[in-house]
């Protein structure tokens, strides 16, 4: 994902759906502050909107993942999100050698929906591929850390997937837990080193 963190993403997505927008131009700390407390409010109702669709959901996110694994052998996942913008679905992108799928799954049916998006490495932005690259060499996969993540959250996952923060690549999970939604940060085990002539 290009977003920093999926839980704006997911926020931003179900604000844009919710919501429209509107300019009012003033010139005062107030118009600051109502500014401040309408997006405060704006994101809470995407929050809820989520959580309320995400309740619907039949399929957890660790079944999406292995469903659109399976529609390419040997692929894995770079990255998950939920989608509430139509009929609520994952869009998981998988990854084998140097082919990435884009892939939508129903939450409530388990099946695939839409169209696949098939692209080379070469295809993706710098930040994309640099993360696509990473999990080439990363020991632990995307579905290791949603199962930790669920754990220590308690609840379930609803997105995923490898970031960089500040200089470091950590899988950040969001994950729906009661009324809340929860960023968890997991730092994965040390990188695999390339077979090279490095001593």
């Amino acid at each position: 994902m290009s977003k920093n963190h999926l839980f704006a993403a997911i926020v931003w997505s179900a604000a844009l759906a919710a919501t429209a927008a509107v300019a009012d131009v003033r010139n005062s700390a107030d118009a600051t502050k109502q500014a401040a407390s309408e997006q405060s409010d704006a994101e809470e109702a995407a929050i809820r909107r989520v959580l309320s669709e995400f309740r619907t959901t039949r399929v957890p996110l660790s079944q999406a993942m292995a469903i659109a694994e399976r529609l390419h052998s040997g692929s894995k996942t770079a990255d998950i999100s939920f989608e509430i913008a139509g009929p609520p679905v994952y869009r998981i992108r998988t990854l084998r050698n140097e082919r990435v799928w884009e892939n939508a799954i129903d939450a409530k049916t388990g099946d695939v929906t839409g169209k696949e998006t098939t692209f080379s490495l070469k295809e993706l932005d710098r930040e994309d591929l640099a993360k696509i690259v990473a999990l080439k060499w990363i020991k632990q996969e995307l579905s290791d850390a949603v199962q930790v993540a669920e754990k220590a959250a308690g609840g379930n996952a609803l997105a995923g997937g490898l970031m960089r923060q500040d200089g470091r690549l950590n899988f950040v999970v969001v994950v729906a837990s009661g009324d809340h939604l929860k960023e968890v940060m997991l730092e994965p085990p040390k990188i695999r080193r390339q077979a090279s002539g490095d001593r």
